[in-house]
């Protein structure tokens, strides 16, 4: 993969990351990762709930002094459980964390470190050569900060598919609006001629 695509793959990937939200995507990612590596855990931990939840249901039923026994079977039952989902809440939770940070490392490296690297390693490389005479002086702000005259270095590559693909991102966002808006606006169209139409009748 040439230089120019593989900083325009860079690019476009952290902005689809920004448009989709890194919390999005944690908890989508996290969600298959517990399914995987922790569904005995998640299972246990909904079966914990609803368990708790019908025995304090029966618990509140349960009158403590026409049938104590029974009400305080149950009231173990019920503490017994809340200590043991506690104790798996904060196992969860813990690895809710230190996935969240490998997560976060890893998107930073994918999208922010390799821009950066690459754009550092190649700093005195053209990313491509403009034809002679197209910018006049503005070609050796192009080629800003080593490359060679005439050329357009890695950080105006970036910062120019950065801007192209955000104007890219609101036109898309401007046609799905216009398209919800004139789908909207169909049915309102409609039934306002069903009601004239009922009126005359009328």
């Amino acid at each position: 993969m040439t230089l120019m695509a593989t900083l325009f793959v860079l690019v476009f990937v952290a902005e689809l990351i920004s448009w989709i939200g890194k919390s999005v995507l944690l908890e989508f990612v996290f969600a298959l990762y517990l399914r995987i590596f922790y569904g005995a855990s998640a299972a246990r931990q909904r079966k914990l709930k609803s368990e708790i939840l019908l025995n304090k249901k029966e618990l509140l039923q349960t009158s403590a002094q026409d049938q104590f026994a029974k009400w305080a079977k149950l009231r173990r039952s019920v503490d017994k459980g809340l200590a043991d989902l506690e104790k798996l809440n904060a196992e969860l939770a813990s690895a809710r964390t230190s996935f969240s940070l490998k997560f976060n490392s890893t998107m930073w490296i994918m999208t922010t470190g390799l821009q950066f690297v690459i754009g550092w390693w190649y700093r005195k490389a053209a990313v491509f050569y403009l034809p002679p005479g197209w910018f006049g002086p503005l070609t050796w702000w192009l080629a800003f900060p080593f490359a060679p005259a005439g050329s357009v270095s890695c950080g105006m590559w970036q910062m120019a598919c950065r801007r192209v693909i955000k104007v890219g991102e609101r036109v898309a966002k401007e046609l799905i609006a216009s398209r919800e808006g004139s789908a909207r606006s169909v049915p309102s169209e409609q039934q306002g001629k069903e009601e004239a139409g009922a009126e005359k009748s009328g």
